[in-house]
């Protein structure tokens, strides 16, 4: 085996257990209210403003169904709220309201703190280039999908 493969193979058994760490973590910490999907499905609404169920559904590369089913607990939980498209027609959009921004806050705080604990020993110059690195690799795979993820500016620098 090449040291490129080997490499890469490394790079996917160390992915595998990043996702397995990171959401076996996140959904044991006490205190968070949201599922994964209403987290990111919060998330995506927050950097992207209103949208509408096939747009959510395009972003998230998922079935209209599964999304309607999922936008349709936050709505149960008064944590997005559906409104008239202003472009016209049936068609309906979907935001946060201010209570599904400040449980966002709250889950995200809670799980920041866990990743905090986890870098607590890091020296900062270490975790900044570990999220630029993230960040690229991220973005490239968005760059693939043709499917990019909106952000927030930099803001470690």
């Amino acid at each position: 085996m090449t040291q490129d493969k080997r490499t890469l193979n490394d790079l996917e058994r160390e992915l595998s257990l990043f996702a397995r760490h990171y959401l076996s973590t996140r959904q044991a910490r006490a205190g968070q209210r949201l599922d994964r999907s209403a987290y990111l499905l919060l998330t995506r609404l927050e950097l992207s403003g209103s949208m509408s169920l096939g747009q959510l559904a395009e972003a998230f590369r998922l079935d209209i169904s599964t999304i309607n089913r999922q936008v349709g607990a936050l709505l149960k939980q008064g944590f997005v709220e559906r409104f008239p498209d202003p472009d016209g027609g049936m068609a309906r959009r979907f935001r946060p309201t201010d209570e599904g921004l400040r449980q966002l806050a709250a889950d995200r705080d809670r799980s920041r703190e866990g990743v905090e604990t986890v870098v607590a020993e890091w020296p900062q110059d270490e975790l900044a280039t570990f999220v630029d690195l993230l960040t690229r690799f991220n973005i490239d795979i968005e760059g693939v999908e043709g499917n990019p993820w909106p952000r927030e500016r930099n803001t470690h620098d």
